[in-house]
């Protein structure tokens, strides 16, 4: 199973593109940019869980295993 790499922080919606770093990530995949995830004591406000650096995607691979498209702000 791969992760979604969801578009945007679910805190403010800013742009979160999965071949960047500066995404944050809990277990469920909950997705906070950094200043999001700071505000938050990197801990998930959904489930309580520990918000982690999310890995980046190699643009080479999104062709074939594209990120979502699925924005997650409700702002």
């Amino acid at each position: 199973l791969m992760l979604e790499m969801r578009p945007d922080c679910e805190r403010c919606g800013v742009d979160l593109p999965a071949e960047l770093a500066g995404a944050f990530i809990c277990s469920f995949e909950c997705t906070f940019c950094a200043d999001c995830s700071d505000a938050l004591d990197d801990r998930c406000p959904n489930c309580g869980g520990e918000l982690v650096d999310r890995p980046t995607r190699a643009k080479a691979k999104l062709e074939k295993f594209p990120a979502s498209t699925v924005r997650k702000f409700r702002g």
